[in-house]
């Protein structure tokens, strides 16, 4: 479709400019008029290429992050609750994202909206973009005539997730860039140092102490074969992915990460709080019970927790509470259970679960904060285990070389 750039006056008077797609000429000045934007001059773009197209080329290879999205949806929720009608809110956003790689999306969105389609309907042609909680809560919001209210909650819940993510790779950044300097420099000491210190024990055919024997070897296969290692970390990390997509191997693996010792708990606290929230959100804008619960199961990235989850669904269906299979399934913490059948006998169901979600994010947190406390020591010694042993073994032979001279 071809793309006009225009020039024109807004309502009020004011100067505006812009580009939109439309089949003509005359078909674009329609649409303007539709957004209340009242054409003076309109003229085809260079070779008539479609606004979408070219932006989506400029955005090839940027992807579009959650931030952009809670920033696009508070904008477009301030702008519903100022009174501006839909397609102008989506107009003005459209214009102030220049080369954001979310532009392409919104300009299809307008399009659509403008055409007739709901902005439910619009942003569920993105599913790569709009997840099915944003589309579906958008649904309700428009059958309830309360868009902006529940745009308003769906930013805070992005930038609450959001904020919970960011101090949690916060956290871990010291400890894997520490990981990454102790393995380079040991790699360093073995391919380089050692074969320089040790090349005098060779040259004098000595009978080499067990762990110089042991440092020699380890040093020869890293420094002729390091890329057999690469390569073998590089294909299991590839057949991980693999096994994980099947149903079975990826219950295997998510079962695991909930029992291993530390990182096992703040797994299962993190899923519980992502369980939590998502519910909350989606049972206080008006979604139904049940394609809540279908939605929340995607979204909390276990496949045991999500089987836990779609057994409750199934008990929902008959007529059942949900707090009685959840407890059943020994995956979620009692007092969650406690608190959700808390919540359903007293009609406060979302209150809880957003309590829930509060003090799980509290306490992820503090784990996160305990885990890397016990880390840097942890490491520490490793490093120093590891440097002292390489110290070790080069200094037996010397050691013994002057017991022989004396």
């Amino acid at each position: 479709m071809p793309a006009f750039e225009y020039k024109a006056l807004d309502q009020s008077g004011g100067a505006v400019s812009g580009v939109i797609d439309a089949d003509s000429a005359k078909d674009a000045r329609s649409k303007l008029r539709v957004q209340q934007i009242f054409p003076i001059e309109i003229r085809e773009t260079e070779k008539g290429i479609s606004l979408s197209s070219r932006v989506s080329t400029k955005n090839l290879f940027k992807r579009v992050g959650v931030r952009d999205v809670a920033v696009v949806t508070r904008q477009l929720a301030t702008l519903l609750r100022a009174g501006l009608p839909l397609v102008r809110a989506l107009q003005a956003i459209e214009d102030q994202l220049a080369e954001s790689a979310l532009r392409p999306h919104i300009i299809e969105v307008r399009e659509d909206v403008n055409r007739g389609l709901s902005l439910a309907d619009a942003i569920e042609k993105h599913k790569k973009v709009f997840s099915a909680l944003y589309v579906n809560m958008v649904r309700a919001g428009e059958s309830a005539g309360a868009l902006d209210t529940i745009l308003e909650r769906l930013a805070t819940f992005s930038e609450k997730t959001l904020a919970l993510q960011n101090k949690v790779r916060s956290a871990m950044v010291y400890p894997i860039f520490m990981s990454v300097i102790a393995v380079v420099a040991v790699g360093i000491l073995l391919v380089v140092v050692v074969p320089t210190i040790t090349k005098i024990f060779v040259e004098t055919h000595q009978k080499l102490p067990t762990p110089t024997l042991v440092l020699l070897t380890v040093s020869a296969f890293m420094k002729h074969y390091w890329w057999i290692m690469l390569a073998g970390i590089a294909g299991l990390g590839v057949l991980f992915k693999r096994a994980r997509r099947g149903k079975r191997t990826k219950l295997f693996f998510d079962r695991l990460a909930l029992r291993i010792p530390v990182f096992g708990q703040l797994t299962r606290k993190m899923a519980v709080s992502r369980f939590a929230r998502t519910l909350s959100i989606l049972t206080a804008s008006g979604v139904p019970i049940l394609k809540a619960m279908g939605i929340v199961k995607t979204i909390v990235n276990n496949e045991v927790l999500s089987n836990a989850i779609d057994e409750a669904a199934e008990a929902v269906g008959g007529g059942k509470s949900i707090s009685e299979p959840l407890a059943k399934s020994g995956v979620f913490p009692p007092i969650v259970t406690h608190m959700i059948a808390v919540g359903e006998a007293s009609g406060r169901l979302e209150e809880m679960l957003q309590s829930v979600a509060d003090a799980y994010d509290s306490e992820v947190e503090n784990s996160v904060a305990a885990l890397i406390s016990l880390l840097e020591p942890v490491m520490i010694v490793v490093m120093g285990g590891v440097v002292g042993f390489i110290v070790f073994a080069i200094l037996m032979p010397i050691f013994e070389m002057n017991q022989m001279v004396k």
